[in-house]
């Protein structure tokens, strides 16, 4: 009983350090050009999960507004946003972390939704209640996923 009620002590501990640095979503530091120039996460992103994030209906799902070659396996590419092809050569990680965290920051009156905000919003919607949201939204992506997917768009260079 000893050995359970320390491992989980350990664990607790262990989860706490990681999650102490993560950058919480209202705490997210933008350059006066929208990029967040520091990791959220302090972690390395994983660009295979972040191209699985890109493509999943319940998370990112930017393939629903941007076309991106390497994702061709993915159905119905958006037309909305620009393509995405070689972003990687073009953009930094911060400025990509920045329009991924929240475009609004960077490019004002777009229709590009916040993927790591909580709070801000105009008359949030509880789900599909049709009734206000009753606190604070959870963010679309975690902190990680967010840096998975700047991770896999940093590998979108021009051939």
């Amino acid at each position: 009983m000893k050995t359970t009620v320390a491992l989980a002590s350990v664990i607790g501990i262990v989860a706490s350090a990681v999650l102490a640095d993560t950058t919480a979503p209202d705490d997210v530091s933008f350059t006066e050009y929208g990029e967040v120039e520091a990791s959220l996460t302090g972690t390395a992103g994983d660009p295979a999960k972040g191209a699985e994030i890109m493509t999943t209906r319940s998370k990112g799902n930017c393939v629903a507004c941007h076309a991106v070659t390497a994702l061709a396996d993915a159905p119905f590419h958006g037309e909305v946003g620009p393509t995405l092809d070689g972003v990687g050569g073009y953009r930094s990680e911060a400025e990509l972390r920045g329009i991924v965290t929240n475009a609004k920051k960077m490019f004002d009156g777009t229709v590009m939704p916040a993927f790591y905000k909580t709070s801000g919003f105009i008359r949030p919607g509880d789900a599909y209640t049709g009734k206000a949201a009753p606190d604070d939204l959870p963010p679309i992506l975690s902190a990680q996923e967010v840096e998975d997917v700047v991770a896999f768009l940093m590998t979108l260079q021009d051939s």
